[in-house]
């Protein structure tokens, strides 16, 4: 209960459903938390700068230490560091089969991962943060398959391009990083590079 309890309040925090589940769309209170949240003070430059930051860490729910070491090779690369840590971000296993449009949410197919349900070009593949290569493909093992069928019976599909996915029989392709407009556009990810970078 607690856990949730601070998931909504993080919801409330940026204003945004941070998890993409349906109940945090439906808060009774959609303002920050605390007692003068429903008043919203200008935040100063900082604030927002972490509140950024927060957005992006809480979405893809990855610690503090895993961001700034994604931060820091974004940095060191000729390419635009917000836009590519995006990028790297979004090639996370847990959340190309998030992106899958199968499962409820990031928290359930880090949980899938972990527990050794997923194949990665038929090796199975526990580490959450594992990075997608064009051409890889996902797949669930076999003694999943029951499973995996009861926990995605009845979810209405959204396939971003940048991946390929069939239904029948749970094969997650990932063709290519997502380009910077096909990411979450509420991401303020150049808030986050000066946080990092001050």
């Amino acid at each position: 209960m607690r856990y949730l309890e601070s998931k909504a309040k993080r919801c409330r925090a940026t204003g945004h459903n941070l998890y993409g589940n349906a109940k945090f769309d439906r808060l009774k209170k959609q303002y920050p938390p605390g007692q003068h949240g429903a008043a919203r003070k200008k935040r100063s430059d900082y604030a927002l700068q972490l509140m950024a930051k927060q957005t992006i860490r809480w979405t893809y729910g990855v610690n503090e230490r895993q961001l700034v070491k994604l931060y820091e090779e974004a940095a060191k690369a000729k390419a635009v560091t917000g836009t590519l840590l995006l990028q790297l971000l979004e090639r996370r296993l847990d959340n190309v089969v998030y992106k899958s449009g199968m499962f409820a949410g990031r928290d359930q197919c880090r949980q899938l991962v972990s527990h050794g349900h997923v194949l990665v070009n038929g090796k199975r593949m526990t580490i959450a943060s594992a990075r997608m290569q064009p051409g890889d493909k996902i797949t669930f093992a076999e003694k999943s398959q029951k499973f995996i069928t009861a926990i995605t019976e009845g979810r209405s599909q959204v396939v971003p391009d940048w991946l390929t996915v069939d239904a029948k029989t749970f094969t997650i392709t990932f063709n290519m990083p997502p380009e910077r407009e096909q990411i979450d556009q509420t991401f303020n990810e150049q808030l986050l590079v000066e946080y990092y970078s001050r």
